[in-house]
């Protein structure tokens, strides 16, 4: 009886040790099994992020961003409408929606928060609700300029030349209640083709000043005079190369700087003008490769850093010493950068076609945004 109660009892023992170890085994392979499911859906969750990247459907270019009060951002094309980011979801409007034309230029926001689109031919605007031709125009007062903080201003109505109200060179002037037509002191001459028509968004300056981009002139009003600089005034002609403006801005120091599309860069410091990209040898002949010749928008980062777009030559960017170029190899997948724009977190975003994209740089090459 005594050997079967000691079996018993050594039977007893082995399974209690087999069940202590299991479980042992069990608790130490808990954490690593937790750590391959969290891992997993890491992995899954980055994935997703992948591929449900907001990614913008246009195939004409990106021309241009407004990020609005209300957190939404616009992205007007070149020739496909404006498309509206809200919640994450883009929405598409074309003509068949509301727009006056396909092609959004400039987009602005004004002081009651209605949203304005100047498209290549007439203006079009965004309620909350839906978007509609604006068609109120007042043309009693053309030679009656005058300044608010709050003004907008646009182009002419027609995608070349001046409608019969209209006339002549001059720009829309919305002062929160009225649009009315304002003519600029200019007299055109033969041969002036499209000297005067607008080309980019108007800036507003540091000292008050408004400034508009023409083809052929960049033209500032201050409340009392006008400003015009032109081929006469810049000593520019045919052997020299002229102005094709495509873009202005003034940076944080006051200086005006003007892109064209062939002479570059100029820059304006309120006395004399500078053939920048001649100043910094950037032009075809200099680099053999790519140049600082056909530039379509400008930008200035938080830290005084000046940007350049082109068309086929990158990115270029001046930091008040040198100037950088940045490519494809870069992540620049764009060759041509319509726009610059500073987001509200002062984000420089970079919007392109061929292929089209919404870029930004991240401290050392650009990356797809939209």
């Amino acid at each position: 009886m005594r050997v079967k109660s000691d079996s018993k009892n050594t039977f007893i023992l082995y399974c209690t040790f087999l069940i202590v170890v299991t479980i042992s085994c069990n608790n130490k392979s808990k954490p690593n099994e937790e750590n391959k499911i969290v891992n997993a859906k890491k992995s899954i969750q980055h994935l997703d992020r992948g591929i449900n990247a907001i990614r913008l459907k246009y195939t004409t270019g990106v021309r241009s961003i407004l990020e609005d009060s209300k957190g939404n951002i616009w992205f007007g094309s070149y020739n496909e409408g404006v498309c509206l980011l809200h919640n994450g979801e883009l929405q598409y409007f074309t003509t068949e929606n509301g727009l006056s034309d396909n092609q959004v230029r400039s987009i602005y926001e004004d002081k009651n928060g209605i949203i304005w689109f100047e498209c290549g031919k007439g203006l079009s605007i965004y309620d909350g609700q839906k978007i509609a031709v604006y068609k109120g125009r007042n043309y009693d007062s053309t030679k009656q300029w005058k300044l608010a903080d709050t003004d907008l201003w646009f182009k002419g109505d027609e995608i070349e030349g001046y409608n019969k109200l209209e006339e002549n060179p001059g720009v829309y002037q919305y002062d929160g209640k009225k649009l009315s037509y304002r003519t600029f002191p200019v007299i055109p001459r033969p041969g002036d083709g499209f000297k005067y028509y607008i080309s980019t968004p108007f800036i507003k300056g540091k000292n008050g000043t408004v400034w508009f981009g023409t083809y052929g002139a960049v033209i500032g009003f201050n409340g009392s005079d006008f400003k015009i600089l032109d081929n006469e005034y810049l000593g520019l002609n045919a052997e020299t190369g002229s102005l094709h403006v495509r873009s202005i801005i003034e940076d944080r120091k006051g200086n005006l700087w003007i892109g064209n599309n062939g002479i570059g860069v100029l820059k304006y410091d309120g006395k004399k003008v500078v053939n920048f990209t001649a100043q910094q040898k950037l032009k075809k002949e200099y680099t053999k490769g790519n140049s600082l010749k056909k530039v379509f928008s400008v930008g200035e980062d938080t830290e005084e850093n000046i940007w350049f777009g082109t068309v086929e030559s990158g990115v270029w960017r001046y930091d008040g010493n040198s100037v950088k170029n940045f490519t494809q190899e870069d992540g620049l997948e764009s060759k041509h950068i319509w726009t610059i724009y500073k987001s509200k977190k002062e984000e420089l975003w970079f919007g392109g076609a061929n292929p089209s994209g919404v870029y930004r740089f991240n401290g050392k090459s650009f990356e797809r945004k939209y």
